[in-house]
């Protein structure tokens, strides 16, 4: 006689509509989730093709509203790629093993819960937050990552699983990219457009994080890992370059020496300066582009933000500043334009960067000059044809920037050069 408590699918539907109706924008992701009945999850956990696995007796002894933040939590996974994002994690920072998706899982779950919870939903029992570990709110999950290891603080967490969707590790109970009732890829870009149109449209009523992440799925960044993937190659080949010793993971040589822990190298990602054009023919629009871009690209090297520095130019370049905080950048400027400062200053950051990325409408003379490290130039779309962006004279067409940057249009598709 089979005696296994069955999914109780009102109660888990009822908890999904209470989460659509306390997070009205989040409802589209909310009501994408195929949901599967699964007994080898403790609780609810989702796959990278939006399934949501649901432990029977989880819905049995959990109540309605604490049903309703799962949900909300599992969901916030997916629409925040954590599952891309530790991939890209684990090969950047040499990461392998349960152990270390696990980890992944954790932080990804402190960037969701830190705001995730009041106003109308209550915090699930047994949600870890920063404050669980002693770290700050507010950061994401590459941060988090970096500031806590396994061990006794994080013994009581050793159950939880949120699934592929929250490490990027699939599971032998998950359905696969062939199973059943997973979405493509084209639908899962599809609903996260639409959440994010949900957002927008409800600027007053949602978190900081959810704001960003909405702006970003409006203006999807540039693939910085890969536009910066020859500085970083050259940053990591220069003799005593790019390279540092850790403890973190002993040398294999250390197997031939008993008792003597050697480190062994690791490499450093680059460091970028990037600089922003603050002149008169950019707007105010296409500066909080240049923002998206430089968190972007802190995220690009590892969300390590002391490898990063932001100039603001116009016809003079500004003091660097360190990255803290994209929105906390101050841009000076206002009038005319000659990046060439800004080359100049950026050249003489120290320690001397990397790569050099240039943000920019592309109105200023160039320098005459390659400079000694990779340069990337990020231009905001201009119809020069029309004659509407000419800063002094009408019949002015700006050169197009050197050949020896490689150019992409901010809002599109790297262009090939």
């Amino acid at each position: 006689m089979n005696t296994a408590t069955p999914l109780d699918r009102d109660k888990l539907f009822a908890a999904r509509l209470y989460a659509a109706r306390a997070r009205p924008y989040l409802a589209t992701a909310l009501f994408a989730l195929h949901t599967v009945e699964s007994r080898q999850v403790p609780t609810m956990a989702v796959d990278r093709h939006w399934r949501c696995y649901v432990s029977p007796g989880f819905v049995d002894r959990t109540t309605v509203e604490d049903l309703a933040g799962v949900w909300v939590h599992e969901v916030s996974h997916l629409l925040r790629d954590h599952h891309g994002r530790s991939d890209r994690v684990a090969r950047e920072r040499g990461l392998t093993g349960p152990a270390e998706r696990l980890r992944m899982n954790i932080a990804a779950d402190m960037e969701i819960n830190d705001d995730a919870y009041g106003d109308g939903l209550i915090t699930p029992e047994g949600a870890v937050q920063p404050k669980t570990l002693g770290l700050p709110a507010g950061n994401l999950m590459e941060d988090y990552l970096r500031w806590f290891q396994l061990g006794p603080r994080t013994h009581a967490l050793a159950w939880l699983d949120c699934g592929s969707g929250a490490d990027g590790l699939d599971r032998d109970w998950e359905l696969g990219p062939d199973g059943a009732h997973g979405l493509s890829e084209q639908q899962r870009d599809a609903v996260r457009f639409r959440v994010a149109q949900g957002i927008t449209g409800r600027p007053g009523s949602t978190p900081d994080g959810w704001r960003r992440w909405a702006e970003e799925a409006f203006h999807p960044p540039q693939p910085w890992r890969e536009l910066l993937g020859a500085a970083v190659r050259s940053a990591v080949s220069a003799p005593g370059a790019g390279e540092d010793y850790t403890y973190g993971r002993p040398s294999r040589r250390s197997a031939g020496l008993p008792g003597v822990v050697l480190p062994s190298l690791r490499r450093r990602p680059p460091r970028v300066c990037v600089v922003i054009d603050t002149s008169g023919s950019v707007s105010d629009a296409e500066l909080g582009s240049a923002l998206l871009e430089v968190a972007a690209i802190s995220r690009a090297v590892g969300g390590r933000r002391d490898l990063v520095t932001v100039v603001s130019c116009d016809a003079a370049a500004r003091v660097a500043q360190p990255l803290c905080r994209a929105e906390g950048i101050e841009l000076l400027g206002g009038g005319g334009t000659d990046l060439r400062a800004g080359f100049a200053r950026a050249l003489r950051t120290q320690p001397p960067p990397d790569a050099v990325v240039v943000l920019t409408d592309g109105q200023t003379p160039w320098p005459s000059a390659r400079p000694s490290c990779r340069t990337v130039v990020g231009l905001f779309p201009r119809r020069y044809a029309t004659g509407a962006y000419a800063e002094d004279d009408p019949d002015y067409v700006p050169d197009t920037p050197p050949d020896w940057a490689r150019v992409v249009e901010i809002g599109s598709a790297p262009v090939s050069r």
